[in-house]
């Protein structure tokens, strides 16, 4: 099995891929904060974002909640 050509990279937005891959990874954490420590513990730059689904997940109190926000 042969492995498909990288993509084609020319241009403007592969420089920008490219400067991106070239760097340490940088990571947003959107979760369990305990992920973004352990990432930070390795050295890794990490964010958490503290985050949950609207309505603590139950759909139809969330549908509720978009129709006030309209």
């Amino acid at each position: 099995m042969t492995r498909p050509a990288p993509p084609d990279r020319a241009g403007p937005a592969g420089e920008a891929i490219d400067a991106l891959l070239a760097g340490p990874p940088r990571v947003v954490n959107v979760g369990l904060e305990r992920f973004a420590d352990d990432l930070a513990a390795q050295g890794a730059a990490a964010i958490h974002v503290d985050w949950s689904p609207p309505a603590g997940g139950d759909r139809r109190l969330a549908a509720l909640l978009a129709k006030l926000s309209s």
